[in-house]
């Protein structure tokens, strides 16, 4: 994969996380507004009934005493308000119709106790209608006899209850905004009301209520309620005869966010829950592109660096055969030997690689027999430069020892940790561009042993310090190849030193050498 197609995959792919994660966030969020109005519709709806119910009911009692008054009472001003007078003769008949109809207002003087409002008495008038219908004979009529009775007489009265009601009612509004408000509403029937409403609409959490004049407290209200303007519901109750009012029902929630959210809970840890998924299942896509590409670029690294590892060896035992076919070379014994001793020592260097990735791939199988017996870290360490003498000779460089460690005994393999030794000799001498300087170091350090191998070569950056144990991994050179090597050297020595329950690390900086540091377990 490209490089500019690996981007764009990966910026599609965050896009399409963000746009996922925009989309269920504004969901939840459309969903709490939601949950916001409705809540707020329903409680609204519940105190206009509650303050509706009041009114009709105190309206109601009243009413029917003031009728039950009236009904007894029998000295009553009565002014008509509307008159009609029909009279029809009719010849056939030789009789005479007269119709009567009015509409009369009936005015009493009742007394103020119903009310207890603290006045003596208070005029309160009834509508009434009247009808009569009666029938004369023609002659009585004529003779204007008043006396004489109908042939036929109907009387009908009735009373306009709705506004004999509304007349009622506009008095007594002002007749009971002198009533103290907890005279007029109990707090049982506020509560009563209020919690059977919302209960209908399952709003089941618990509301503090008050009623307020002209933003002042009155005595009726819950223990707990306190006035938040953003959180309070208000409606007004008891409006007066302007349809104006001073009281207002007001009621609060203190777990109303609790309730909205645990109204949207299950569907809000189904999407948190299908968010972490897609999460993760991105982040994991995400981390095996990475990867992927990763082990992309070491794979294209390991085989340019094998195929460099390799060519030199190919071409010198090419050249080498090339001579050796020369007719005049071939009678010639001492540069055949030469000849014959480059190809092997060349084949011994290809076999040595090959050897080391073996040696990488039984050790991710655990594969690897691994016997160890009591050594001698000294011996292991001369033992090992004698691989690596020549080459720093060669090289006009030097190994110093510095073999300070008064006990230097551990359980070790001698093949595998001297080609620890040497696989780290050997990465100091291929980093030191002049001739290789090279520091051994032991020291004992309670329990255990400190081994130090210390060039002065090129170091490294800190980045690669973290990275240089890795398999395959070598510092990023671009197209230079001027360090031979495929990555597997210190990889295999870090395993062989885990196996060893040792301890490996390393101190280095860029232009001033690495300090490669061992610590082993010591034995009695």
């Amino acid at each position: 994969m490209s490089k500019k197609l690996f981007i764009l995959l990966v910026i599609l792919m965050s896009l399409s996380l963000i746009g996922i994660i925009f989309v269920q966030a504004r969901y939840i969020s459309d969903s709490v507004e939601n949950e916001e109005e409705q809540f707020t519709f329903n409680v609204k709806k519940a105190l206009s009934f509650v303050s509706k119910d009041i009114e009709q009911r105190e309206l109601n009692t009243y009413f029917k005493k003031f009728q039950r008054l009236v009904d007894q009472k029998k000295d009553a001003d009565t002014i008509a308000i509307t008159q009609l007078l029909f009279n029809q003769q009719n010849e056939s008949t030789d009789e005479t119709l007269i119709y009567r109809s009015g509409i009369l207002e009936e005015n009493y003087k009742l007394s103020s106790s119903i009310f207890d409002i603290g006045l003596d008495s208070i005029n309160i008038k009834r509508i009434i209608s009247k009808s009569e219908t009666k029938v004369y004979s023609n002659k009585s009529v004529i003779e204007n006899n008043v006396n004489v009775s109908p042939v036929l007489s109907i009387s009908k009265i009735g009373r306009f209850n709705e506004a004999e009601k509304q007349s009622f009612e506009d008095a007594f509004k002002i007749l009971t905004s002198r009533t103290p408000i907890y005279k007029r509403v109990k707090k049982e029937e506020i509560t009563r009301l209020l919690s059977k409403k919302l209960h209908e609409d399952n709003i089941d959490i618990d509301y503090e209520y008050a009623i307020y004049s002209n933003d002042l407290a009155t005595k009726v209200q819950s223990e707990g309620f306190e006035l938040k303007d953003d959180k309070t519901f208000s409606v007004p109750i008891f409006q007066n005869e302007n349809s104006q009012n001073n009281f207002r029902l007001l009621v609060n929630f203190p777990e109303r966010n609790k309730f909205i959210m645990s109204s949207i809970v299950g569907m809000t840890l189904l999407s948190f829950l299908f968010t972490s998924i897609i999460i993760i299942a991105y982040t994991s896509a995400l981390y095996q592109l990475v990867k992927q590409r990763k082990i992309s670029e070491i794979k294209n690294d390991f085989i340019n660096n094998m195929t460099h590892e390799f060519k030199t060896p190919i071409a010198t035992i090419n050249l080498a055969l090339d001579a050796i076919k020369n007719p005049k070379i071939i009678d010639d014994k001492e540069k055949v030997m030469r000849y014959l001793n480059m190809i092997k020592e060349e084949n011994k260097r290809m076999h040595a690689h090959v050897e080391n990735v073996l040696r990488i791939s039984k050790l991710e199988k655990n594969e690897l027999n691994i016997s160890k017996d009591s050594a001698d870290l000294h011996d292991l360490i001369h033992d090992a430069i004698t691989h690596v003498e020549l080459i720093v000779e060669d090289r006009q460089g030097f190994i110093h020892l510095h073999l300070d460690a008064e006990k230097s005994s551990v359980l070790a393999s001698e093949t595998h940790f001297t080609n620890v030794i040497v696989n780290m000799l050997d990465n100091a001498i291929k980093y030191s561009p002049e001739a290789p300087k090279i520091d051994v170091y032991t020291e004992t350090v309670g329990n255990s042993v400190l081994l130090k191998i210390k060039d002065q070569g090129s170091g490294m950056s800190k980045a690669a310090q973290k990275r240089v144990f890795e398999k395959f991994y070598r510092e990023h050179t671009g197209n230079i190849h001027n360090v031979k090597g495929h990555g597997l050297g210190l990889a295999y020595v870090k395993r062989i030193v885990d196996d060893h329950q040792g301890h490996i690390s390393v101190e280095s900086e860029k232009g001033k050498g690495s300090t490669f540091i061992v610590k082993l377990p010591l034995i009695s």
